[in-house]
């Protein structure tokens, strides 16, 4: 029987989603291979989160793609922006509660990619009036994935119904960050 690396890393993403703590037993049981196969694959949790922080910065990448931030108004961009990071968010969710993941000189240069591609949306915004300018675009990238981590926490609890999640983010996200007129 082959190994499916990208069966094993989804299953063990939505289980790390919901259970950051679950032991490498029931990774390998929810995966549907032996611990000893999980293990030679990725000799430990450290080499597992890496591999989850790999696939985690793939679909980040390919969401920027689809979703095209550098098209359009900058509000609809988020709009279409959080539609297309809206699948990947319960593996973000636990991939931004991995401290290890941004420390140090090992972090992965994706996160950066990613990063500047974020905040090149807010700023574009900011510069065409339509996003506050007292808050700054890199602020707003870290609230962006702030407000995926909590969706998905809601989600995963029963809080909020998963087809209401994009829009409830964008709208929370958009709502602080719109220019008001001063009165």
């Amino acid at each position: 029987m082959s190994f499916d690396r990208d069966h094993v890393l989804r299953t063990t993403a939505d289980l790390l989603s919901r259970r950051a703590t679950a032991t490498t037993e029931e990774v390998a049981r929810a995966a549907g291979v032996s611990r000893a196969t999980l293990n030679r694959h990725f000799p430990g949790r450290e080499a597992l989160v890496r591999a989850l922080e790999d696939l985690g910065i793939a679909e980040c990448e390919a969401a920027l793609e689809a979703s095209r931030p550098e098209d359009g108004p900058a509000e609809e961009a988020v709009h279409r922006l959080v539609r297309a990071l809206e699948p990947c968010a319960s593996l973000l969710a636990f991939l931004y509660s991995e401290n290890q993941l941004f420390e140090g000189e090992e972090q992965n240069a994706g996160w950066s990619r990613i990063d500047d591609r974020l905040t090149s949306l807010f700023r574009r915004g900011q510069e065409s009036g339509a996003f506050r300018i007292d808050l700054s675009a890199t602020w707003l990238t870290e609230a962006l994935y702030g407000l995926l981590a909590a969706g998905s926490w809601s989600v995963t609890e029963g809080r909020v119904a998963r087809n209401d999640i994009s829009h409830m983010i964008a709208e929370l996200l958009l709502g602080g960050a719109v220019r008001r007129e001063a009165s």
